[in-house]
């Protein structure tokens, strides 16, 4: 029940009972994955766990890296993946899937699906993302949380917002305009939130114009909880809260993982002080006990088991469904059955099916191509690695390879990122696959010009290897049902539909973000504005490899009969080709001539529609309340511009079939920009914006984000290669060479990597209450150069620390019970 954009808590009687130690307490985690529990008041702890694309609940002792060991989960094509499906259907079934396995294992929240923009193709979590485009991203995601939260588990989309990059992920500045924010890094959460309604949502590490994400409410409050009406709970990312105080203030209501008491105590002293209301903790309170009551009152006890093979071949239909045939001349597939055939590559032995970091998954069972070849009706000639994904070299095999190659018909190879490529906690520094396999791709075309090439990639890669392949399939990272999948549709089985949910760009240099990413130390500038992805290519009439939207299929697809109405469009879409199949119609909006910039085209809806051979029938695309808006921020709020629209309807953002006009009365009251101050920004050309210009779009100075001076609780322990203090100095060199060597090794070191980004205060909020802040301020004293004065506060603050918190447990246990 709602009071205005409030929500009334159906638990304010239990709530009125609780201590304001307990109030304090039951806002921070109780393990690295369990909230505190009140048993005199028998308010229960639930369970968090990853999974975007796979349950990762751990056995034993839980971490949040995923050192540890996790129990048995079906690994789903990561959302990267299911994205390219644009089928909102399946997502809703892997959802039904992911919720029904976290109720077998009694996670209560799962924490997914991840739907940030991928504004750069060099971010290390890309894999986890679904696009470039928040309404393809926020209509997944919405199936996903669907899905889900249908099996009595609530999902928790993250990072709320603008959560771009890995470096430094905890202790960086997000610089974006309004407008930008709202159209392009907060749509598909909004999305999420009204059409998904998530119970759950995960704020995100950095700042966004100054302000951390988890403290700020102009985003937790007026736009989460008023604009969209959110009613669920607001989660901190793991370590990612930095004054809990500011946070509940704002609207956050659970800080994670255990950070013992301090936090707590902090609380309850701002509430004594005044400078937390007692009526915002209560809210708070209250949503999180609500929460919790409603996911464990009345449950009945969970079944342990799942259908571990009917989850399988769902990952298997969702992965084939989910590939994209970016190439095939003379129709070199589906293959010839009677053609002999060499499979070559590292990944066709060992798949790579999903990225690293918080998201990985222990699987039921993985397939590899080269396990499952003879289960198909193909004349296999023989099979080999050729090459190793770690960058050693075996001349024998590589020889063996090129001989094999040279006797086939046509040859399967396989390659693509390897695992340092694409982690959390790291971004890429190139587009590139790994050379040693470019280097054996292109003698084997020297002897064999049929080459069908399987990439495994969960983000978009240079490809001026291209021509080197007759066809290519694009497998992303596709579960561990991926090699069954692939192998279907190269033999027809399947007819792949997979269709792009992000560009492929000729090279980096050419992306919107390259100047301006990941960041200029501390802040990191998005000065490309509106113009991500391809509403930068198209606008700006940049060559492309493969565009948004962009797919092949065995048939063909003919549009015709496009109808403009007041409330959508319909077209009718023909199969004219020889074999079933699915064709993603695509619909774009733009407005030549427009007075506010904004992108040639958006896209603005979509539908699957799947046609017997010869059939043909009509779709419609209903218009909503997103079809023609814009962020006004003169005005502040959402507007239409007045004018003649472009409806485009078409395969891919490059390809458009069908197009028509209609005409929208506005209600602006007062256009943003002044065009002779912003040139550049009109015509889409955003790759060397002026401070001038990007002032006027911000509306306000460029924040100065370079370090200098003494370091901070909110730095990176990787700032301290200048730090005074010669100690810190040699733990940076120490923590370096480590993170190195890892990266050198082929397999990246999640914990030194988190370690590497995290500012000072992570420390205490990671170490379940072992360090205060306190402590953290001494141990940045010693950083500093103020040795002994820091060593004072470490130890004099470890024993307050130790006795506070003894004495905050005997208060609770005299409030008549427990809160562990």
């Amino acid at each position: 029940m709602k009071v205005g954009w409030k929500t009334v808590m159906k638990q304010q009687k239990l709530v009125e009972k609780m201590t304001i130690e307990e109030k304090a307490a039951i806002l921070s985690g109780k393990t690295v994955w369990q909230t505190r529990e009140i048993d005199r008041l028998s308010i229960p702890s639930i369970f968090l766990s990853d999974g975007p694309h796979g349950i990762r609940k751990q056995a034993g002792a839980g971490d949040h890296l995923g050192l540890n060991a996790s129990l048995n989960a079906t690994c789903f094509p990561t959302a990267a993946t299911i994205a390219n499906s644009w089928n909102q259907d399946l997502g809703e079934e892997i959802g039904q899937a992911l919720g029904e396995e976290a109720a077998s294992m009694d996670v209560n929240i799962l924490l997914g699906p991840g739907l940030n923009i991928k504004r750069s193709p060099l971010c290390g979590r890309n894999f986890e993302y679904f696009s470039e485009d928040p309404y393809l991203s926020g209509k997944m995601a919405a199936s996903y949380i669907r899905g889900i939260q249908s099996k009595g588990v609530y999902a928790c989309p993250k990072h709320l917002a603008v959560n771009s990059q890995e470096l430094r992920r905890m202790a960086m500045d997000a610089v974006v305009d309004e407008r930008t924010l709202r159209e392009i890094y907060l749509t598909g959460f909004e999305i999420a939130v009204k059409e998904g309604h998530a119970k759950a949502i995960m704020s995100s590490y950095n700042q966004i114009n100054g302000i951390y994400a988890n403290e700020d409410k102009h985003l937790l409050t007026d736009i989460l909880r008023k604009d969209w009406g959110f009613d669920g709970i607001v989660v901190t990312d793991w370590g990612g809260s930095n004054d809990h105080v500011k946070g509940v203030a704002a609207g956050s209501n659970l800080e994670m993982p255990s950070c013992g008491y301090d936090s707590a105590r902090e609380v309850i002293a701002a509430v004594r002080n005044g400078k937390l209301k007692e009526a915002d903790l209560d809210e708070r309170v209250g949503e999180l006990v609500d929460a919790v009551m409603e996911l464990t009152s009345g449950k009945k006890l969970s079944d342990k088991n799942f259908d571990r093979n009917a989850h399988h071949q769902l990952a298997r239909k969702a992965a084939a469904e989910s590939m994209i045939l970016l190439k095939n001349e003379k129709q070199i597939l589906p293959l010839d059955t009677k053609k002999s055939i060499a499979v070559i590559g590292d990944f066709a032995f060992s798949p790579r099916y999903q990225g690293a970091g918080s998201s990985m998954v222990n699987p039921t069972k993985v397939e590899d191509m080269s396990s499952i070849l003879q289960q198909y009706d193909l004349n296999i000639l023989g099979m080999t690695r050729g090459y190793q994904r770690n960058g050693d070299v075996d001349e024998n095999d590589r020889k063996f390879a090129l001989n094999l190659a040279m006797n086939a018909d046509i040859v399967i190879f396989c390659f693509g990122l390897d695992e340092i490529s694409e982690s959390e906690g790291l971004d890429r520094t190139h587009m590139r696959i790994p050379q040693d396999q470019i280097d054996l791709l292109q003698d084997i075309s020297k002897v064999n010009e049929n080459i069908i090439g399987i990439l495994s990639a969960g983000s978009a890669i240079e490809m001026p290897w291209h021509t080197c392949c007759k066809a290519i399939l694009h497998g992303y990272l596709n579960g561990q049902a991926g090699a069954s999948a692939t192998l279907d549709i190269l033999t027809g089985k399947v007819n792949p539909s997979g269709r792009l949910a992000e560009t492929y760009p000729i090279s980096y240099e050419q992306t919107p973000a390259f100047r301006y990413y990941p960041s200029n130390e501390k802040t990191s500038e998005y000065r490309e504005s509106v113009y991500v992805g391809y509403r930068y290519y198209d606008t700006s009439k940049v060559r492309v490899q493969y565009p948004f939207g962009f797919g092949l299929s065995y048939t063909e697809f003919t549009y015709s009969d496009l109808i403009i109405e007041e409330d959508g469009i319909k077209v009718s879409v023909t199969n004219t080709g020889d074999r079933d199949g699915a064709e993603v119609v695509q619909m774009y909006v733009g407005l030549p001539n427009a007075i506010v910039f904004r992108p040639e085209k958006e896209l603005k809806g979509f539908v699957k529609v799947y046609l017997k051979a010869g059939e043909s029938r009509q779709v419609r695309i209903p218009f909503d309340d997103k079809t023609f808006r814009y962020w006004n921020i003169k005005t502040g709020q959402w507007e239409i511009e007045t004018g003649t629209y472009q409806i485009m309807v078409g395969a891919s953002v490059a390809d458009i079939r069908l197009t028509g006009m209609t005409e929208r009365t506005g209600n602006s009251k007062g256009y943003p920009y002044n065009p002779a101050k912003m040139p550049y920004y009109y015509t889409g050309i955003v790759q060397k914006i002026s401070d001038e210009e990007f002032r006027e779009l911000l509306g306000h100075e460029i924040p100065n984000g370079s370090w200098s001076g003494n370091l901070g609780i909110n730095d990176a322990i990787c700032q301290m290669y200048y730090a005074k203090s010669r100690l810190a100095r040699l733990i940076y060199r120490c923590l370096t060479k480590m993170k190195k060597k890892s990266e050198a090794q082929g397999k990246p070191d999640l914990n030194i990597l988190f370690i590497y980004n995290m500012p000072f205060r992570g420390i205490a909020k990671m170490t379940g209450g072992a360090v205060s802040m306190e402590m953290v301020y001494g141990i940045v004293d010693v950083v500093n150069g103020h040795f002994m004065l820091g060593v004072k506060k470490i130890i004099g603050g470890y024993f307050r620390n130790r006795r506070n918190n003894k004495k905050y447990e005997k208060l609770l246990k005299g409030a008549g019970g427990k809160c562990r």
